[in-house]
């Protein structure tokens, strides 16, 4: 049963004691990483963008267009630095491109 708070918390902090507690924090980034993706790159990667996935700091993104994979293989620490700065904090280490 949960513990019951006598003293008046932030709304804030209570969410991340029971994110914490119930261990949502890896569901939330996978989550957080494919909107921040969406958001940086813009229509013309995501009308190309198949799949988004988050698996132990790696991101795997799936792309329909060689052309635009190739491209992107050369930002790849660009694209890293632009998403943990977009969420705060280093989810991302590394990104595979498929």
């Amino acid at each position: 049963m949960a513990k019951r708070l006598n003293d008046n918390n932030a709304i804030g902090d209570v969410l991340k004691e029971f994110i914490q507690e119930n261990r949502l924090q890896q569901g939330i980034d996978k989550i957080d990483v494919r909107d921040a993706w969406k958001n940086l790159m813009g229509n013309g990667v995501n009308n190309y963008t198949s799949e988004i996935m988050l698996k132990n700091n790696t991101l795997y993104v799936a792309l329909t267009s060689s052309v635009l994979r190739e491209e992107l293989s050369y930002g790849k620490d660009k694209i890293i630095k632009m998403i943990n700065e977009e969420l705060g904090r280093e989810v991302v280490r590394e990104v595979i491109l498929r």
